[in-house]
């Protein structure tokens, strides 16, 4: 690898990762196919240019992101790889063929079953390091825990994490040291309040829920990590594609879904003040959560190594401090949100202001 890029210590842990991440749901064939050649040079392209974090799951294509993964990295010093937990793939012999199944387009002949338990989350842990061939998984996540997606369901799942033995199983793994970190993987807050009330969290995976578009959980969630030394990792930093895409284009998702009027019209404002300054939309979004010194990785989802190549342009552009000023000016960003000073290709280290 030829580019080293800034890391940073992931809570209470000796474990660092870079700044920027892979999201690795992609891999797994999410809204389209790809074929393995092309994951493999995907994951090439993202260690050439120093990105050595993996975040991957079961649930991605069903078993193909891990596997890919797993494949790409194998034999290679000083990655860290991430994934969760919480789904189990039972084989279903009635599933043929590569159709869309929950958003992918997978071969894979499994079906994700929910546990949450402790022999589940064992098996997951288990099941995971089988696809991977790694020896070792660096961080486990709880992987969609909460009432955004059980509804209500949750309380029973949630029970299999605390008196079903799901937490203590990840203590158990982490103090054992077969894993170097745990926490959730969600796109809520409210769970993870929850969830730092019964153990103790190393890092959380947060999707959507503190962007350039939203800072909600300045108010509850992140002043609760300070306190318990909890860190954050950013995923979904482009909020389901709305942050990068933009407002012209027609086509504008936000939280898995169209965006609402309210959303579109928030983003068409953020998007004049990059017209100003001459800013990448996608540039100001994927740089801003990184300015607070909660977050230790932002992992936008990768797909290419032309997405690659252009993710990593994103991350060195040079952003002037007026533009963070004018968005807290005009009530589009917290007031207290910290925010990226200047970055140049020489340096590329993130300094909070």
């Amino acid at each position: 690898m030829s580019i080293v890029l800034p890391t940073r210590a992931v809570g209470r842990t000796k474990l660092s990762v870079p700044e920027l991440g892979f999201g690795a749901a992609p891999l797994g064939n999410l809204y389209g196919a790809m074929s393995d050649a092309d994951a493999r040079n995907t994951v090439i392209a993202a260690l050439e240019g120093g990105i050595t974090h993996f975040d991957t799951a079961p649930y991605y294509g069903f078993g193909l992101s891990e596997r890919r993964v797993g494949d790409a990295v194998r034999g290679r010093e000083s990655i860290v790889v991430s994934t969760k937990v919480g789904r189990l793939l039972k084989p279903d012999p009635t599933i043929q063929g590569s159709g869309c199944r929950h958003g992918f387009y997978s071969p894979m002949p499994f079906e994700p079953v929910y546990d949450y338990s402790f022999d589940g989350v064992m098996a997951s842990w288990e099941a995971s390091r089988q696809r991977l061939g790694l020896a070792r998984i660096d961080i486990l996540y709880v992987h969609d825990i909460g009432q955004m997606t059980h509804g209500d369901q949750h309380e029973t799942n949630f029970r299999q994490l605390t008196g079903g033995g799901g937490f203590r199983a990840l203590e158990e793994l982490r103090s054992s040291n077969e894993i170097s970190a745990f926490g959730l993987g969600v796109n809520e807050t409210a769970v993870c309040l929850e969830a730092m009330k019964c153990v103790e969290l190393d890092v959380i995976l947060l999707a959507g829920r503190y962007t350039l578009l939203e800072q909600d959980s300045m108010g509850d969630l992140l002043p609760a990590c300070a306190r318990s030394r909890t860190s954050i990792v950013v995923g979904g930093p482009y909020n389901s594609g709305i942050l990068a895409t933009g407002t012209k284009c027609g086509d504008t998702h936000y939280n898995y879904d169209i965006a609402p009027p309210e959303i579109v019209e928030r983003v068409r404002q953020i998007e004049t003040h990059c017209d100003r300054f001459r800013i990448p939309l996608a540039a100001a979004a994927l740089q801003f959560p990184l300015a607070n010194p909660l977050v230790v990785s932002v992992i936008p989802g990768l797909g290419t190594p032309h997405h690659v190549e252009q993710t990593l342009d994103l991350y060195r552009t040079s952003i002037p401090g007026e533009f963070w000023h004018d968005l807290k000016t005009d009530g589009l960003l917290h007031v207290d949100a910290p925010v990226p000073t200047c970055i140049t290709t020489a340096d590329s280290s993130h300094r909070m202001t």
